[in-house]
C-alpha cells in the first residue's frame, strides 16, 4: 500500500486512497508535470511477483489505452517502478452507478434509459475498436458531478481477432451472460446481455439472479428464465421492458446484434415509451426455405455488417484467455475456482453449444437482413422515415408545431402552454416518484420536448408524485458531526447543523436529530443535527458567510476563533463565482471555539453551448462547426435519402438545444438516392416475393413500424 505523500516515477504524488478491487488499489494523485489530479491504479503487492497477474494488468492497460471516447475513462500513462505496476487514468469526481442505485433505490425509467444510452455509447466505441469489455456492471460505471457517465475497468477486456472470439473469461457473476458462464463463444452480444442486466437493476433496484454462491448465480443465468422487471417496477413502459427482454435472451442470436441497434431503441423508448416497437428474432421458425440471389446475399452481408468466419480458424485455441488454468479473484473480491467452471461445463456441451449459437447467429442475421432488404426495396423511404422527418423539422408548415417545454410546470400551467401551441393534454396523466422534481410538477412529456408533431394531438404528461418514502437511518446520535453528516448525505438527505451547549456531551458529538432516528421521511428531506458545542464558556457565534469571498470568509471565521474546514465548488446561477454559496454550520448559531466550518464556493453559472443546425452540411463541415463550440461529433449509420450523398440528414440533439461542453452530437449522413434493382431476366419462378409494378402507398402503421436493427432515427438525449 502506497503512503500519502509518496511519489511514483518522481512525477505522481499520492494524495489519498479512493478504492480497492480484487487485484489492485486506486489512489488519487497529483501529476506535478502537467499540474492536474489523476487516478492511479496500482497492482497489489501480493500479485506483483505473479507473472499471470502482471500479464492481466497489462492487458487492461493495453485494452483501455487505445480507446478515446467521452463515455470511457481515459488512460494517460502506464509504467512500472521498483516492482510497482501502475496505470494512470482520468480522475472522475463522482460516484459509481452501484452506489447511486443503492442511494436512490429504483431509478426513474427515463433517467435509467438516459444513463444506459451513455454507457452503451462507450461500449459501442470499444466494440468499434474490436474490444469486448466482458465485465459491464454498475460498479464499473461512474457518474461524474456534472452528470457525465463513464465506463471504466477494462480488467478482463480483450481485443478480439477476426478468426476467433472464444474464451473462458468470466466477469462478475451477477452480470455475466450465459455463454460467459459456460465458457462458450463470446462476442459483442455478451456485453449486450450485461447492459440489459444493468438496466434491469437500475429500474428495479435489484439484480435478477442472486444466491449463496457464485456457482448458483451463474447456473441461474444459464438455466432460469429472466424474471420480468414489471414484478418490481409495475409502471415500466412496454418498450423498455421489451428492450430488457431482448438484451437478456439466453441465445445470443436473439439479442441486439450491435450496440448501435440497442442505442437506437433506447432513444426511441424515450419518445414513444408505450409503443411496442422492439422486434425480437424468433429462431424457431419452421417455415419453408426461401432462396435469395448471390447479389441479395452480398447486400445482406454488407448492410448487416456480418462477415463469414473461417471454419478452420474458428477452431484455433485462444492463447490469450484471461483465466488460463489458475484460480483467481474477480473485481468484486469474489474467489472463483476451477470447480466452478467444471460444474458450469456440465450444464451443456460447450462445443455443441458453440455450433448451435453460430448457426443461430447466421440464421438470425439472414432473417433480419431479408426483412430489411424487402422493406427498403419495396417501401422506400416509408420504412425509415428519418430523412423526411429531418427535412420536415427544418421548416414548420401550418399543420405542424414543436412540442413546447413544460417541464417543471404544474398540470394547469402545462395545459395552458400546450393549448397556446394548438396541442391538447391526454386525460390519462402518468405519475411516478421523482427525488428531484416537486410533487405535482411535470417531469417529461410524450412526445418529447422539441419534437415536431401535428397540431391538435394530445400530449401525455408524466408528473411527479413526490420523493420516495425513506426511513431516517439509526445510529446517528453519538457520532461526530462530520460522520453523522456524511451518513445522512449518502442516504440522500439534506443536513442542517445546529449547536447546543452541553455539560454532558463532548463537543462536536451529535446529541439528537430531527426527525428522529428510524422515523419515516422522504428522499432529499432536511434533517437537523443537534450537535454539542461543549460548555457555555466555550461558545462563540458563527458569522454569516454566504456571499463572501473565500478570503473574506476565512478572515471572518478567524475573528471568531473558528477554523476554515473543507471547501468544495459547485456551479450556481445565482451566486457569483468565488463567493460562498453555503456553510456547514448555520449562521448565528453558538458553537465551541475552534470549530471547523465547511464552505461551498460558487463556480459561477455553467457555460452552455447552443447546438447548431447541421442539416445539409458535410461531415467535415459539421465536425468543424461542433469543434468550434467545444462539442464532439459521432456518426450514426448512413441512410438512403433524396439529399446529396455525404450530407447530414439528421442529428440526435435538436439544434438550438443548450448543452455542456464536451457533449457528443450523433449525426446521420445521406447515402444518396437508393439504387434501383433490375428486374429478373429469366422466366424461372421467383424465389423471393415478386416486385409489385407500382410502389404501394405505405399505411400510417407501416410508416411507424421498423425493426430494431433498421431504426436509425436518433433523438435528443
Amino acid at each position: 500500500m502506497l503512503k500519502k505523500g509518496s511519489f511514483i516515477s518522481n512525477r505522481y504524488e499520492i494524495t489519498d486512497k479512493v478504492g480497492s478491487g480484487g487485484m489492485s488499489d486506486v489512489y488519487k494523485a497529483k501529476d506535478h508535470k502537467l499540474n492536474r489530479y489523476v487516478a492511479i491504479k496500482v497492482l497489489k503487492e501480493e500479485f506483483s511477483t505473479d507473472k499471470n497477474f502482471v500479464s492481466k494488468f497489462r492487458v487492461e492497460a493495453q485494452s483501455a489505452a487505445g480507446l478515446s471516447h467521452p463515455n470511457i475513462v481515459n488512460v494517460y500513462d502506464v509504467g512500472e517502478e521498483d516492482n510497482v505496476y501502475y496505470i494512470v487514468m482520468e480522475l472522475i469526481e463522482g460516484i459509481t452507478l452501484k452506489k447511486y442505485i443503492e442511494r436512490k433505490g429504483q431509478l426513474p425509467v427515463r433517467e435509467a434509459v438516459s444513463i444506459l444510452v451513455q454507457v452503451a455509447q462507450g461500449i459501442e466505441a470499444a466494440h468499434n475498436n474490436h474490444i469486448i469489455h466482458r465485465d459491464i456492471k454498475p460498479q464499473n460505471i461512474i457518474i461524474s458531478r456534472e452528470g457525465k457517465v463513464k465506463v471504466t475497468d477494462f480488467g478482463i477486456a480483450r481485443a478480439v481477432s477476426a478468426n476467433t472470439v472464444s474464451s473462458n473469461a468470466m466477469g462478475s457473476v451477477h452480470y455475466i451472460s450465459p455463454e460467459q458462464a459456460k465458457g462458450s463463444f463470446i462476442d459483442e452480444k455478451s456485453d449486450v446481455y450485461s447492459l440489459g442486466i444493468t438496466l434491469y437493476e437500475m429500474i428495479t433496484g435489484r439484480v435478477p439472479f442472486d444466491g449463496d454462491s457464485t456457482v448458483s448465480i451463474a447456473l441461474q443465468h444459464v438455466q432460469n428464465e429472466m424474471p420480468s422487471p414489471r414484478i418490481y417496477a409495475p409502471d415500466i413502459p412496454i418498450s423498455v421492458e421489451r428492450i430488457i427482454q431482448k438484451c437478456t435472451m439466453k441465445k445470443p442470436a436473439r439479442r441486439y446484434l450491435k450496440v448501435s441497434s440497442l442505442i437506437a431503441d433506447l432513444k426511441k423508448s424515450l419518445v414513444t415509451p408505450d409503443v411496442d416497437f422492439v422486434q425480437i428474432v424468433d429462431l424457431e421458425d419452421n417455415s419453408s426455405t426461401k432462396m435469395i440471389s448471390d447479389e441479395e446475399v452480398s447486400i445482406i452481408r454488407r448492410e448487416s455488417g456480418f462477415e463469414v468466419q473461417d471454419d478452420n480458424a474458428s477452431k484455433g485455441k485462444d492463447t490469450e484467455a484471461y483465466l488460463e488454468d489458475d484460480d483467481y479473484y474477480d473485481d468484486d473480491d469474489d474467489y472463483v475456482d476451477d470447480d466452478m467452471e467444471e460444474e458450469l461445463e456440465d450444464v451443456d456441451n460447450p462445443k455443441l453449444d458453440k455450433a448451435i449459437i453460430i448457426g443461430g447467429i447466421v440464421m438470425g442475421v439472414v432473417i433480419i437482413a431479408i426483412v430489411a432488404f424487402i422493406c427498403v426495396k419495396y417501401l422506400g423511404n416509408g420504412c425509415s422515415g428519418s430523412g423526411s422527418k429531418s427535412e420536415q423539422e427544418t421548416t414548420l408548415d401550418a399543420d405542424h408545431v414543436k412540442v413546447p417545454d413544460v417541464t417543471g410546470m404544474t398540470i394547469a400551467e402545462a395545459t395552458k402552454k400546450l393549448n397556446e401551441s394548438s396541442l391538447g393534454v391526454d386525460p390519462t396523466i402518468k405519475y411516478q416518484t421523482d427525488n428531484k422534481v416537486e410533487a405535482g410538477k411535470v417531469i417529461s412529456t410524450s412526445p418529447d420536448v422539441g419534437e415536431v408533431v401535428k397540431k391538435n394531438i394530445s400530449i401525455t404528461l408524466v408528473v411527479s408524485s413526490g420523493s420516495k418514502p425513506v426511513n431516517v437511518p439509526t445510529g446517528i446520535v453519538g457520532k461526530t458531526r462530520d460522520e453523522a453528516k456524511k451518513t445522512l448525505e449518502d442516504q440522500g438527505f439534506t443536513v442542517k447543523v445546529e449547536y447546543e451547549a452541553s455539560e454532558d456531551v463532548e463537543a462536536e458529538i451529535v446529541i439528537s436529530i430531527d426527525p428522529a432516528e428510524g422515523s419515516s421521511s422522504t428522499f432529499g428531506a432536511t434533517i437537523t443535527l443537534h450537535v454539542s458545542s461543549g460548555s457555555d464558556t466555550t461558545q462563540v457565534e458563527v458569522p454569516t458567510l454566504t456571499g463572501l469571498s473565500l478570503d473574506a470568509a476565512k478572515a471572518s471565521l478567524e475573528s471568531k476563533s473558528l477554523n476554515l474546514g473543507t471547501t468544495t465548488e459547485e456551479y450556481s446561477d445565482t451566486v457569483a463565482a468565488g463567493k460562498v454559496i453555503n456553510q456547514s454550520v448555520s449562521a448565528k448559531s453558538k458553537v465551541a471555539s475552534g470549530t471547523s466550518v465547511n464552505l461551498v464556493i460558487s463556480k459561477g453559472p455553467e457555460e452552455k453551448k447552443e447546438v447548431p443546425n447541421l442539416l445539409g452540411l458535410t461531415e467535415a463541415e459539421a465536425r468543424t462547426a461542433l469543434s468550434e463550440l467545444g462539442l464532439n461529433l459521432a456518426l450514426g449509420e448512413a441512410q438512403y435519402s433524396s439529399m446529396t450523398s455525404g450530407t447530414v440528414i439528421n442529428q440526435d440533439v435538436v439544434y438550438g438545444t443548450k448543452v455542456s461542453s464536451g457533449t457528443t452530437v450523433t449525426v446521420v449522413l445521406s447515402k444518396g438516392p437508393e439504387p434501383t434493382t433490375p428486374a429478373p431476366t429469366t422466366t424461372q419462378a421467383p424465389t423471393t416475393t415478386p416486385v409489385p409494378t407500382t410502389t404501394p402507398t405505405p399505411t400510417k402503421k407501416e410508416e411507424e413500424t421498423t425493426t430494431a436493427e433498421e431504426e436509425t432515427t436518433t433523438i435528443t438525449e
